[in-house]
């Protein structure tokens, strides 16, 4: 199979693209710059902006399919810049899967474009899209989810995942941000509650992702559908953050801040940073607040049936996979 991938040099992207080449396929690397590690285990480079067209027209040429993991992600940014790459860079992936006719178009989305702010206990395909959202990047991911799912043709068979929280070796994002937070000691937890949350393992997201390549088509169940993808093991929030942070050898968070509080302090960080134009990110947001203080996880019954998909990667096996690059990185 010959597959593209957008953002082939990213955390997730990579762990797509070095699975395909595991087992044999051609690659194309979509990205805006070189990454010399693809190009040693054999995967094509394709360098271009997602708003390029005509640019994403050629990577896409003679494709089997396309995996669509690049996306301006994070909590704090302009409208325009997360509008511009995750909506308008979307629906030119798109085009030009239909325009050089590739048939089979995955998408990678995220499971808060339908959080309300409210708990989710085993939430479900069914669930509606948010009404309204508290970041720009969960708003334009939806909006190009939407995209991606009405796409789906006899000729152009698509679907959507919607990893929750993917974490493991290598991660840029989610534990390096905990890890520097805790160790500034900025870490606090929001509200008293024991919230429950799903998280994912790199490998099990990756796995999602070419379940789902392998499986649609256009008489496939998946075809035109969005799925949930996680581990498969909800659990408390703070006993699986402070685990990670023992891994690190830095000391369980057990002061907490209430959450009116921290709505607020997002509030007045964020309006600090439009009026002074500040850069950075707000020390909070009022969509972190939210994160860190309402249960979410889900019900992946879907995405097994569907897909096949089988986590085969416990969070206690992550754990043990990832403490000794924690340990290096400090």
């Amino acid at each position: 199979m010959k597959v593209l991938v957008t953002g082939g040099g990213g955390f997730l992207g990579g762990a797509v693209v070095r699975r395909l080449r595991a087992r044999g396929d051609t690659v194309i690397s979509y990205t805006r710059s070189a990454y010399p590690w693809l190009q040693e285990i054999g995967v094509v480079e394709a360098r271009g902006d997602l708003a390029d067209l005509g640019a994403l027209e050629a990577a896409c040429r003679g494709c089997d399919a396309v995996v669509h993991v690049a996306a301006k992600a994070g909590v704090w940014g302009r409208k325009s810049e997360y509008y511009a790459t995750n909506v308008i860079g979307t629906r030119n992936v798109i085009e030009a899967c239909r325009s050089v006719k590739v048939p089979r178009l995955i998408y990678t989305s995220t499971p808060s474009v339908v959080h309300t702010g409210v708990d989710i206990l085993g939430g479900n395909e069914s669930m509606p899209y948010a009404p309204r959202h508290e970041a720009h990047y969960t708003a334009t991911k939806a909006e190009a989810e939407r995209a991606v799912l009405a796409a789906n043709s006899a000729t152009l068979s698509t679907v959507s995942l919607r990893p929750h929280l993917i974490w493991g070796p290598g991660d840029p994002h989610l534990i390096p941000r905990l890890l520097r937070r805790a160790r500034q000691g900025r870490l606090k937890r929001v509200g008293t509650r024991d919230i429950i949350v799903d998280v994912t393992y790199i490998d099990n997201a990756a796995d999602a992702h070419i379940l789902a390549l392998d499986k649609v088509s256009p008489t496939s169940a998946a075809a035109g559908k969005a799925y949930f993808i996680t581990n498969g093991e909800p659990l408390p929030m703070w006993e699986f953050l402070n685990r990670v942070l023992a891994a690190a050898g830095l000391p369980a968070v057990t002061a907490s801040v209430p959450v009116w509080f921290a709505r607020n302090y997002g509030r007045f960080a964020e309006g600090l940073h439009r009026l002074f134009l500040l850069s950075g990110e707000p020390a909070m947001t009022r969509f972190v607040a939210t994160q860190l203080s309402t249960s979410h996880w889900f019900d992946i019954s879907a995405a097994r049936r569907d897909l096949g998909y089988d986590p085969r990667v416990s969070v206690e096996e992550g754990l043990r996979r990832m403490a000794p690059t924690i340990v290096s990185s400090l």
